[in-house]
């Protein structure tokens, strides 16, 4: 159970945040609980989503390389409620055949036979958890699959964006409302586990 008041955004009567709300209900099919959760604070709400949306929109990488990214990254950090998010987008906003977006849940890189999506979620895993250890040679290799400085630094950026969700969503414990499967295939959860 989330351990704060848990706020509507389509209750609000700001342009913004319904309009924040139709985006994410075309790509995920409804609006998600950590909204209700965000909205303790709409402000940072909005500003905080503008930026995804920047991140997602206007960057040199595709929306598939960036829900791959977000699965690799959040399976990392152990949040099932993101995995499962960009597993739904990926599968659902995407139309990404659901074979392939359950294989990528519970086998990773190894799966991927993209060499361009392959280094760009290998390097995304790094920044997560060994960012003081990046070398020059993996920046030179993202530069080799045409990732200019914008590129590299959207990256980085993603990284830190789905971490604080991650964060933001497992401390707060936001009650998980996406398909169990996800984190049957992602985390072992059994299905006693999920009921």
């Amino acid at each position: 159970m989330a351990r704060v008041e848990l706020i509507d955004p389509r209750e609000s009567d700001d342009e913004e945040i319904q309009g924040i709300c139709d985006w994410v209900t075309e790509m995920e099919g409804a609006v998600p609980n950590h909204f209700f959760i965000e909205m303790n604070f709409p402000e940072f709400f909005k500003a905080k989503l503008a930026a995804t949306k920047v991140l997602w929109q206007l960057g040199e990488l595709s929306l598939n390389e960036i829900q791959h990214v977000g699965i690799a990254v959040s399976k990392a950090n152990s949040c099932s409620y993101c995995t499962a998010a960009f597993c739904t987008i990926l599968n659902y906003g995407m139309k990404t055949d659901e074979d392939y977006t359950k294989s990528f849940l519970e086998n990773g890189v190894g799966i991927i036979l993209d060499e361009r999506l392959k280094t760009i979620v290998n390097f995304a895993l790094r920044v997560n958890k060994e960012m003081h250890d990046i070398t020059d040679s993996e920046i030179k290799g993202l530069r080799e699959i045409n990732l200019s400085d914008k590129g590299i630094v959207q990256l980085v950026n993603l990284v830190s964006d789905f971490a604080s969700y991650n964060r933001l969503n497992l401390s707060l414990r936001t009650d998980y409302d996406y398909r169990d499967m996800w984190r049957q295939v992602g985390f072992g959860f059994s299905p006693e586990q999920v009921k």
